[in-house]
């Protein structure tokens, strides 16, 4: 029997997104149905709730044969550290990555101590033919051929893999079980609404991984890379029993749906609608979409469903800046207008998701949209763009973590609208010194628009 442990390693999040947090226990879930998987533990030392002492502990007393190590934009920081920790406290374990950054950037991973990389497909599938391979030829053998979406170090050389990545169907999903998740590390993550995280505050939040892939192709986001232009979807009922049976377990007060773009399927969410207005299972909930897949119809059938927040990407509000955006993703002014009020009469906050720093978008621009969509009584949640086709495998951690969408990536613009004044260094000598790019009052600036959704969520235990 194989024993693993699943891992995202000791940092300092730069954004916090449960959801983003759940392949974490679906790959966990996915092995240990796997019939040659022992033991199968997680740990999310990225909460900001364990040390490198627990790590150390958890490594040396564990006596895994397999580390898999979750990787995101954040994470990186730390890798080279945890490496050299697990080599040293566990040197019997085979260590492979797998998530968002490995499948966008795998060669950058290479210059680890790593034994292998998921790079292609669903994460759960990679990391499931490495750890049955070693279950079939022992720990202590390493393969010598990639496997399906898998890279494979061999010596100093690395095997690509052999073809792309396996895509689970919907009912192949092992769901996050919900006894293992530290919720108390989320809830203070996202108590502080001024960060803009994706939870609502002062409110526990289930997390149901609802639907992968997105055929809306929009050039700055992984989802389509990662999971596919074709989407998957659960079934209501697999909905409806996850809820009811992850309700009755813990105390949660809201559902948050993970899914790119929850209303893709107009026929799937009346029904599961349908179904929370018939109760017995009715929470309220929130999701993700755009625009385009939405109407009034819908938005007034969701907010007696429960719902409480939509949000949805209008990235910008500049024509210049929509030419690079899928067309139906250009938005204008009174087509949002449209939304806002749909919204306001199903009781539902609005979520904007604006890109900050977009091809052809100006300063004044964004400004504009941010004082637009808050003029409607929109949430705005700012992101900075992000170009991810831009990374390569040869790239250093610091210039990889500027990718985490809230760093400028590319060449600032200098302060003083292009103007680079008297600055002569960052020590000052002969002029005033250098100031921060404009761009990032919008992400950093103080916030003071702050949600009250909260308010119309039932407590279920006292805080």
């Amino acid at each position: 029997m194989t024993d693993v442990l699943l891992i995202w390693p000791p940092h300092v999040p730069s954004y916090f997104n449960a959801g983003h947090h759940s392949p974490l226990y679906m790959v966990a879930g996915h092995l240990r149905r796997q019939p040659g998987t022992g033991r199968v533990d997680t740990c999310e030392a990225g909460t900001l709730s364990m040390n490198w002492k627990g790590v150390g502990d958890l490594l040396y007393q564990g006596r895994y044969d397999v580390i898999a190590v979750m990787n995101d934009f954040d994470a990186v920081d730390g890798l080279a550290r945890f490496t050299e920790y697990a080599r040293v406290l566990s040197p019997q374990s085979r260590l492979i990555t797998f998530g968002r950054l490995s499948s966008l950037n795998p060669g950058y991973f290479r210059q680890f101590d790593l034994d292998a990389v998921v790079q292609s497909g669903d994460y759960e599938t990679g990391v499931a033919y490495y750890v049955n391979s070693l279950t079939k030829s022992g720990p202590e053998t390493a393969p010598v051929a990639g496997f399906p979406g898998v890279a494979i170090r061999h010596g100093e050389e690395w095997l690509e893999p052999e073809g792309h990545g396996d895509r689970l169907a919907p009912e192949e999903w092992s769901l996050p079980d919900v006894d293992e998740i530290p919720y108390q590390d989320y809830d203070r993550f996202y108590a502080k609404d001024e960060h803009k995280f994706c939870g609502i505050p002062f409110r526990r939040e289930l997390v149901v991984p609802a639907a992968r892939g997105c055929p809306v192709g929009c050039e700055f986001c992984e989802v389509p890379e990662i999971f596919g232009l074709r989407e998957r979807r659960m079934s209501v009922d697999a909905v409806i029993d996850y809820i009811r049976d992850s309700y009755a377990r813990h105390p949660f007060e809201y559902v948050a749906f993970y899914a790119p773009t929850f209303t893709l399927d107009r026929r799937w969410v009346r029904a599961l609608c349908e179904r929370f207005i018939e109760g017995p299972v009715s929470p309220q909930w929130k999701c993700a979409t755009t625009i385009h897949h939405l109407s009034e119809e819908l938005v007034a059938l969701m907010g007696r469903a429960g719902c409480v927040r939509i949000s949805v990407g209008l990235e910008t509000l500049e024509p210049e800046g929509q030419d690079g955006l899928p067309r139906n993703k250009r938005i204008e002014e009174e087509r949002f207008g449209t939304l806002a009020r749909w919204c306001d009469a199903a009781g539902i906050e609005l979520n904007a998701f604006v890109i900050v720093g977009l091809p052809g978008t100006s300063i004044e621009g964004t400004a504009r949209t941010f004082v637009f969509a808050r003029s409607l009584g929109a949430r705005v949640r700012p992101t900075m763009y992000t170009p991810f086709h831009e990374m390569t495998g040869d790239m250093t951690t610091h210039q990889v973590a500027r990718f985490n969408r809230q760093l400028i990536s590319g060449d600032p613009v200098p302060a003083g609208n292009g103007d680079a004044g008297t600055d002569t260094g960052a020590d000052g000598e002969g002029g005033a010194r250098p100031e921060a790019d404009p761009r990032y009052a919008f992400m950093f600036g103080r916030e003071d628009r702050l949600t009250s959704v909260h308010e119309r969520i039932p407590q279920r235990t006292p805080r």
